[in-house]
């Protein structure tokens, strides 16, 4: 029996190299995806019979719901939550809708609630792990970010408070991706590799801007059995780029 692995976004960006990487190193995937244009290509791509696709509206509990019921009776386990999905968007905040507001805090923090919520049991019957992505902009910010980053900020809340009330079965940690390149790897009509220059490398201590194996490594990391001592915690995967200090 292969550990199954929910993946929520999963089927473009980071989430897709999460998903491609748990499945080299042996796991069954379970990707949750609102996107059936992303689910279409990613099938296409990829025939393993470990990895299966959910659509899945993480912000609709019944939709959450009947996906984890679905995943379980597929691999019969879940060992593992990875909540990935997000969206954003990025206006004015005399001109961010609230319904636009909703839309962001209900993917982003809403959806790993409810996923948590809903894994909750069967993770706990294998000592198993959630894992949510948050970003940088927890800590610092650009300019019309407003809901992007208070759903970010939540979800590093979220994280400790569920650490808290999970442990010790289910350890619960959280990965604060900086500057990752996934322009190449979203779905066909939206994927367009950049060009980076040298100046966006080298605004990294680490010397280079990141990449979405960068994130699933440490995702790997925190599945391991052996490094359950870890919980609560945050990983910020930037190339130090939080630590730098910026002068004007």
């Amino acid at each position: 029996m292969n550990n199954n692995i929910i993946v929520t976004g999963g089927a473009q960006g980071i989430g897709k190299i999460i998903s491609l990487q748990l499945l080299q190193k042996g796991f069954s995937v379970s990707v949750f995806e609102i996107d059936e244009e992303a689910i279409h290509e990613f099938s296409s791509e990829n025939n393993s019979e470990n990895l299966k696709f959910f659509l899945t509206d993480v912000s609709e509990e019944e939709s959450v719901r009947k996906s984890i019921a679905a995943s379980f009776k597929q691999f019969d386990n879940i060992s593992g939550l990875i909540n990935n999905a997000a969206i954003q968007i990025d206006k004015p905040v005399n001109e961010l809708t609230l319904e636009e507001w909703n839309r962001v805090i209900g993917t982003n923090l809403t959806g790993a609630f409810l996923c948590a919520k809903h894994a909750a049991p069967f993770l706990k019957n294998l000592k198993g792990s959630i894992i949510n992505i948050s970003s940088t902009r927890t800590f610092q910010s650009e300019p019309n970010t407003e809901a992007y980053s208070a759903s970010k900020g939540g979800i590093l809340a979220l994280t400790h408070s569920l650490a808290i009330s999970l442990g010790p079965e289910i350890k619960v940690n959280c990965i604060s991706p900086g500057w990752i390149d996934v322009s190449g790897i979203k779905k066909k009509s939206k994927a367009n590799q950049i060009e980076l220059s040298e100046a966006d490398h080298s605004q990294h201590p680490a010397g280079r801007v990141g990449k979405p194996e960068d994130i699933a490594n440490m995702v790997l990391f925190l599945l391991n059995p052996e490094n359950d001592f870890i919980t609560g915690q945050n990983f910020i995967i930037d190339g130090g780029m939080t630590r730098k200090m910026i002068y004007v």
